[in-house]
């Protein structure tokens, strides 16, 4: 396959390089090296189109709809946060280089701007590719493209919320079977675009990803059809999408940061609403602390578990990928909530 390269102008090539150089000078490696460590040397795929996704929900599309002929990297490495990522000149290198770009525009700010200033023609912002939507926050999120307007049917106190952003909307559409599809279905369509040598075969495999994820779709469906209580507690408010998919409530705790401690009106207002819904379980995430979670959780008499938002696996992911961790969440939601 014959790639064509996809920097636009040679002034942005030359200031990578230079940047590159200079790195290169402290750090006594080469120009290429530093690409390389960059994560899987973008730009040195050996025929393949190289791929750069700004973390896992990205990255997980990518190497599923392109298959062999792609050559995926990520900036989020496994373990980071991906709303506290800086990107450094080795990234910014690994992005100029890139034949094709996928991210999701609002989950990191840094990444964004670097995006914005490489130029890379084949550049994808999967939140273009669905419909993103409002959800509640009740004490705030940590994501600066996000909005604090209630959820149809909480009812708790209002609390400040530092937001920013002109659409106000929740980026998390990943945590939904069905946008995600929607989403999948986009990015097939766009590689097919910068790949038109290989573009049946992206279609094969978009086929193959939105089967994967309607039946995703049906197992939560069936799973969450009938339970004792429709609502949850989670530490970082992540899961609007789903929660509004399947007919459930999200109520969480975390302020501006998912680490970020509850105030004592927050725990009572909690405490209430679990005794008046039946709630069980508190939920934490993988990547950050479960101290919040235990915190309430003590203060209310209930369990903990995870509901991981899959924004990157680890080894204290649940699930290999996608959607065995997805299946996982199915898991600990359905036991949480009593399903029948």
């Amino acid at each position: 396959m014959n790639v064509r390269r996809l920097i636009p102008t040679a002034a942005l090539a030359g200031s990578l390089t230079l940047g590159l150089v200079a790195l290169s000078a402290l750090s006594g490696c080469s120009p290429s090296d530093a690409a390389d460590d960059a994560g899987g040397g973008a730009g040195k795929s050996g025929g393949k189109l190289a791929v750069v996704t700004s973390f896992y929900p990205m990255q997980y599309l990518a190497e599923e709809i392109g298959g062999s002929h792609v050559d995926v990297s990520t900036l989020t490495k496994p373990g980071v946060e991906p709303h506290d990522l800086e990107l450094g000149t080795r990234q910014a290198a690994q992005l100029g280089e890139a034949d094709y770009i996928l991210y999701l525009k609002g989950i990191q700010p840094a990444v964004d701007e670097a995006i914005t200033a490489a130029g890379v023609k084949n550049t994808v912002d999967a939140a273009s590719l669905t419909t993103l939507e409002k959800h509640g926050a009740e004490v705030g999120h940590d994501h600066g493209d996000e909005h604090a307007d209630e959820h149809p049917g909480e009812e708790h106190a209002e609390e400040d919320h530092a937001h920013e952003g002109e659409a106000g909307t929740d980026p998390h559409i990943w945590l939904d079977p069905v946008k995600y599809a929607e989403v999948a279905k986009g990015v097939g369509a766009s590689l097919e675009k910068a790949d038109p040598d290989n573009a049946a075969a992206y279609r094969k495999n978009t086929t193959a990803v939105v089967e994967r994820l309607t039946a995703l779709d049906s197992a939560f469906e069936q799973g969450l059809a009938d339970t004792s209580t429709k609502t949850f507690i989670t530490t970082h408010s992540a899961f609007g999408y789903l929660a509004e998919r399947y007919g459930l409530t999200q109520e969480s705790i975390a302020g501006i940061s998912p680490e970020s401690e509850p105030s004592p009106a927050r725990i009572k207002e909690l405490r209430t609403i679990a005794a008046k819904d039946k709630v069980g379980t508190v939920f934490f995430e993988t990547l950050v602390s479960d101290k919040t979670a235990k915190t309430v959780a003590a203060d209310s008499g209930l369990k903990t578990d995870v509901l991981d938002p899959i924004e990157g696996i680890t080894d204290r992911s649940k699930g290999a990928d996608y959607v065995e961790v997805m299946e996982s969440n199915l898991a600990a939601l359905e036991k949480a909530l009593g399903a029948k």
